[in-house]
């Protein structure tokens, strides 16, 4: 049976070409913001060499109106910056069993910052769509290319982004400029932008349908369903696995969230006892992650296991079990940490 082993956590470097890294565990444990030093990277390719003053994206394909904007050019456009939780869709990859192929992301590979750039329905209204359109695809410099549907790209919620929390987008991020896609796992987030091209087809490259879906074998039967919003999931970031802790009160704290629906509650269990619901701290924040916290007693010596589920407004509530599929995407069972108390 597929079964998925104890979280971990983890902060190492991938293969620098291309570049890969998890948040550091620490990083995770303070203030809503992730520093862009600390955040995750994924990269599919080598991270391209761009002349800011001479890089241009382009909008073209089936508009009435093709555009081909500089940063200055967009940083003359009405912009807005919101606070979005990124989310690899491979973020918990390691637990499975038996394992699958791709990065072997322990539970590192999410952070939130806030982004700051210019709403792509506002380019596709001034661009004009044709009539067929059907899916504006994004294609980056580094060859990488997804697409939304075009009822999907409209969503106001998408920005394309110049701006990291308040400084400009770093290289390894997508300088000059990537997309966001609040509340989708981070393939949809198109970095190193050089083309919006509005298309009349289905899109099918190799990213789009040969990876980031969901395989599972069913009946006998292969089903496969397209990797779209992030599933709820908790995160303890304290205590971590392993602590060593005096007997007493104990403070347990992390992060949760959802692509689909506010965070409505997070519950702990303490050595398989009863659920007790943790209290959110702050408001809802949108499509960003929220804290929580909750005081627990470690009453006697030994190994004391924490557990921690979240469920959202949508009644969505994190697996007993991850569900396993064949590459290993999606993986949000609840987590469990064990430390000891002596």
């Amino acid at each position: 049976m597929a079964t998925a082993s104890p979280a971990r956590s983890s902060t190492s470097v991938r293969p620098a070409d291309p570049l890969n890294r998890e948040t550091p565990a620490a990083a995770l444990r303070h203030g809503l913001v992730t520093a862009n030093a600390d955040f995750y990277v994924r990269n599919h390719f080598a991270i391209p060499e761009l002349d800011a003053g001479r890089w241009r994206v382009r909008i073209g394909g089936l508009v009435k109106r093709p555009l081909r904007l500089g940063r200055q050019d967009l940083l003359e456009l009405p912009a807005r910056s919101d606070m979005v939780t990124l989310e690899c869709a491979g973020n918990g990859r390691s637990q499975l069993r038996p394992p699958v192929a791709g990065e072997q992301w322990g539970l590192g590979a999410v952070g939130t910052a806030e982004w700051t750039g210019v709403p792509l329905v506002d380019l596709l209204d001034q661009a004009g769509l044709r009539f067929g359109a059907k899916e504006v695809l994004f294609r980056g410099a580094d060859g990488f290319e997804r697409s939304l549907t075009v009822e999907e790209a409209r969503d106001p919620g998408i920005l394309l982004a110049y701006a990291m929390n308040g400084r400009p987008l770093p290289a390894k991020h997508g300088s000059p400029l990537r997309v966001i896609v609040p509340g989708w796992y981070a393939v949809a987030d198109v970095k190193w932008l050089v083309d919006v091209e509005v298309v009349g087809n289905s899109f099918s490259g190799h990213f789009q349908t040969s990876r980031y879906i969901y395989e599972w074998e069913r009946a006998g039967e292969v089903a496969r369903e397209p990797v779209r919003r992030q599933r709820v999931r908790a995160l303890i970031t304290e205590p971590t696995s392993g602590d060593l802790l005096n007997a007493g009160a104990l403070a347990v704290r992390g992060l949760a969230w959802s692509g689909v629906a506010p965070v409505a509650r997070v519950e702990v269990s303490v050595n398989g006892e009863a659920w007790r619901a943790a209290r959110l701290l702050g408001h809802p924040c949108g499509h960003c992650w929220q804290r929580w916290e909750l005081t627990v007693r470690a009453g006697r010596p030994g190994w004391t296991t924490i557990r921690a589920r979240a469920t959202d407004a949508a009644g969505r509530t994190q697996p007993g079990r991850a569900e396993w599929n064949r590459l290993g995407y999606g993986i949000n069972p609840i987590q469990e940490v064990s430390v000891r108390v002596e």
